[in-house]
């Protein structure tokens, strides 16, 4: 089993009221909303999982962190470690910087949204690579049919990027930066020295073009094989869930932590078998005791479903 932690720490910013889901989250948080079979914070947390991040800080308001930990509890028993801090107000993306200074102390950082879905063959190699020797900032993009509610990205013919406009009226391109970020440690004294935008929030967008105008900022396109979900939305959540459906209908589970957590060697397979035991009424029980007792672990390397 490995025990060695990378560098790289991991925050999954799950706060917010969730308004544009309202009445579904006026008594739950939407990151904890089902996705198909598991819930919802599952899929931003197994994607960090799969570039190598073992340790994490759960971001929410003090209502929902006690159902937070009853889910995820301190990761121990997937080989991560997780805890927890209070945003008491939506106060912006970038404020999770602020909260979260004292976790992520002198090491570089990756933020995930706790209502974005990254589904895609590349994805594991492409973390993993991007969270090696991190300098500035690293964004992944997407292009969608309608960028104006995300930040855009502006891109020369060369693939640089030239500029980021949050929510603009006419966008000049459709690549939006999605809710996947890495940062190196400064972020959060960048994230301490914006001010609020016009509608009282830290914009993420603010602290990228910082790094941007430093030269500091990449960009990775997520290829025409990835898929990119946000579950934020009445039809985004049926998609996810439709989506997770279609692709687990072939056999294997996406965001399955158990397994992620087997073949990236942070558990063995004994270990995942007893949480799959835990469950086994369930067909998300059942599936992680039989990929636990059915192959050699020790000749496996993690290949994204």
């Amino acid at each position: 089993m490995t025990t060695e932690v990378p560098p790289v720490k991991g925050i999954i910013l799950a706060g917010g009221t969730g308004t544009r889901l309202y009445p579904l989250t006026s008594a739950l948080s939407k990151q904890l909303l089902p996705v198909y079979d598991k819930p919802m914070i599952y899929y931003p947390l197994s994607t960090l999982m799969l570039g190598g991040v073992r340790d994490f800080l759960v971001i929410s308001t003090p209502t929902d962190l006690p159902l937070f930990r009853k889910v995820l509890g301190d990761g121990a028993e997937l080989g991560l470690r997780i805890s927890y801090a209070e945003q008491p107000l939506a106060a912006g993306i970038a404020d999770a910087f602020r909260v979260g200074a004292e976790f992520v102390g002198s090491d570089p950082v990756s933020l995930i949204l706790g209502d974005n879905i990254f589904h895609s063959p590349e994805l594991p190699d492409v973390l993993a690579r991007s969270m090696q020797d991190v300098d500035g900032c690293t964004l992944f993009g997407h292009t969608v049919a309608n960028p104006r509610p995300y930040g855009v990205v502006e891109k020369a013919p060369d693939g640089s990027v030239l500029g980021i406009e949050e929510k603009p009226s006419r966008p000049r391109g459709s690549e939006i930066a999605t809710g996947l970020y890495v940062y190196s440690n400064d972020v959060v004294e960048t994230a301490h020295r914006i001010t609020p935008s016009a509608r009282g929030e830290l914009e993420i967008t603010d602290v990228n073009r910082v790094y941007l105008a430093q030269g500091r900022a990449r960009l990775h396109s997520l290829g025409p094989g990835s898929t990119w979900l946000d579950a934020g939305t009445y039809d985004g959540l049926l998609d996810a869930a439709r989506f997770v459906r279609e692709q687990q209908s072939a056999g294997g589970r996406i965001a399955c932590l158990e397994e992620i957590a087997l073949r990236m060697g942070y558990i063995d397979a004994a270990a995942c078998y007893s949480l799959g035991k835990k469950h086994e009424n369930s067909g998300y029980g059942r599936y992680v005791m039989e990929i636990s007792s059915n192959t050699d672990w020790g000749r496996l390397t993690y290949v994204a479903q």
